[in-house]
């Protein structure tokens, strides 16, 4: 008896626990006020998030990188801020303003052709997501895991496609920024990554049936998925029975457009957009048939799952589908609306489940923090503005030594937004514009909403933060924006 147990025992430490997954879901372009979990008066119905928010513990300053995309996209698989990788505009954005050595190819959008008249050019960007780098999925995949990237990319043309890049599966990933192809959210898809389903089809739910179907083929080994919807980007398009839905509803509760000047634009201060609706509330279902399959796989236990956004919601530009208030402007803006997004972290029995956490986080730490709830080894070298917050999500409460977040964007943003850069220290937002508006500084405890710019009133906090601002540029050799010495006149929309 004895011996057996010995035995036993010998065999419980050379087999080791179930080791832990990960499903990383990011919506595209889907504001912080969109979801039910974060506004109870939100006009969209998310469901599954909602429960699953309960679930979780919210974070809610959860941070994107960059109010753009790619960027954003970039400083999740690298763990390292736009700003040093040069990644700092959505790949694709006009890129020919200022002399590029290699390899910053140059990008035309003629949508754009006014950036070569205005006084400031935008800085140069590097449009692929550099092979270097050690991403998220390659660290994952050297330990072990099954990897699969499911939906929007835009990290690079074919050559640095998610298969480039650690992931063993790629459904949907390609350079597009948006489901341009066939019949854009319904297949045919015209995406030469995701093989058309029947007519008809509806992109979110494919790309989460796929997920469904990796996870039940891979239930007994660990993996890494990483989610990335198309939905809520443009083109607007929705499913005809929740648009007709939605405007029923937007009729019954007399609701109609309403607009505040945000100059050079005007921002939407309404959410009553019922095709943007109809794609929110799809995207919500597809979310849920993920969290189903881990349950009917019996990995839901076993699995880290997190909720997020890539950016603000599009409210100044393009149809300007949804508000974001009380944040200010939307998706391309330095302001809150543009930044802060909807962040939830499931693992039952793990987290503390329905909690909150105020704690001021960003799209480079999900890298770390992913390897240490897996108890993988973490890889400092390469997530260097990363800082893991898994100590949050079993007390979110919790003391956090997390440096300034920051921020670096010297483009001309097609939502209305000016080159900028800015920094968050505790309660205080520093936001450097690179034209006309000059420094701006809020207290975001007593003005969320960004209204009163106090950097007059609080001299001594302004040259804090931009000393602080300062050393980031430098040590992660910002490209910056440059004078442009044959403009013809003026930029002055404001």
């Amino acid at each position: 008896m004895r011996q057996l147990l010995v035995t036993l025992l010998s065999l419980s430490v050379l087999v080791p626990a179930r080791a832990t997954n990960v499903v990383f879901i990011m919506a595209d372009d889907l504001g912080y006020t969109d979801v039910g979990f974060n506004n109870p008066e939100t006009f969209y119905d998310t469901p599954r998030l909602n429960a699953f928010a309960k679930q979780s513990v919210r974070f809610t300053a959860g941070y994107a990188a960059c109010p753009v995309c790619s960027p954003t996209r970039s400083s999740v698989f690298t763990g390292q801020y736009p700003a040093r990788t040069h990644n700092t505009d959505y790949f694709g954005a006009p890129n020919e303003f200022q002399k590029l050595p290699a390899p910053y190819e140059p990008a035309k959008d003629g949508r754009f052709a006014n950036h070569k008249n205005r006084p400031v050019l935008p800085a140069p960007y590097l449009g692929r997501l550099a092979a270097d780098h050690v991403t998220l999925a390659e660290a994952f995949k050297e330990n072990g895991y099954a990897t699969m990237f499911a939906g929007k990319w835009h990290l690079g043309p074919e050559g640095s496609y998610p298969e480039d890049h650690g992931f063993d599966i790629n459904i949907g990933g390609i350079e597009r920024g948006g489901p341009y192809g066939g019949d854009k959210y319904f297949s045919p898809y015209g995406n030469p990554r995701l093989p058309d389903g029947p007519k008809g089809e509806h992109l979110p739910d494919r790309l989460a049936s796929e997920v469904a179907r990796f996870i039940g083929d891979h239930k007994d080994a660990p993996f890494f998925v990483s989610l990335c919807f198309y939905s809520v980007h443009t083109p607007l398009i929705g499913r005809e029975d929740l648009v007709a839905k939605y405007k029923e509803r937007k009729k019954s509760l007399g609701l109609g457009a309403k607009f505040e000047s945000e100059p050079p634009r005007q921002n939407r201060t309404v959410q009553e957009h019922a095709v943007y609706a109809a794609m929110v509330e799809a995207m919500d279902a597809a979310v849920g048939k993920v969290l189903d399959a881990l349950d009917a796989n019996g990995v839901a236990d076993d699995t880290v799952v997190l909720f997020f956004s890539d950016n603000g919601g599009l409210s100044t530009s393009e149809g300007s589908p949804t508000s974001n208030l009380p944040y200010r402007a939307g998706k391309g803006w330095a302001y809150e609306g543009g930044i802060r997004e909807p962040l939830v972290v499931r693992w039952p029995g793990k987290v503390k489940a329905g909690s909150s956490c105020d704690t001021p986080v960003i799209s480079t730490d999900f890298y770390p923090t992913f390897l240490e709830l897996c108890g993988l080894p973490p890889r400092p070298s390469q997530h260097v503005d990363g800082k893991s917050f898994a100590g949050l999500l079993a007390n979110p409460d919790a003391k956090h030594d997390r440096a300034p977040l920051f921020w670096h964007y010297p483009h001309w943003g097609n939502q209305g937004g000016i080159p900028f850069s800015a920094v968050r220290d505790g309660d205080w937002k520093l936001i450097r514009f690179h034209w006309k508006k000059g420094t701006e500084l809020y207290n975001l405890a007593s003005d969320p909403a960004e209204k009163h710019n106090v950097a007059d009133q609080q001299p001594a906090k302004k040259a804090e933060l931009e000393k602080q601002l300062d050393a980031f540029l430098k040590e992660t050799k910002a490209l910056m924006p440059d004078a442009n010495p044959k403009a013809k006149t003026p930029f002055n929309k404001w």
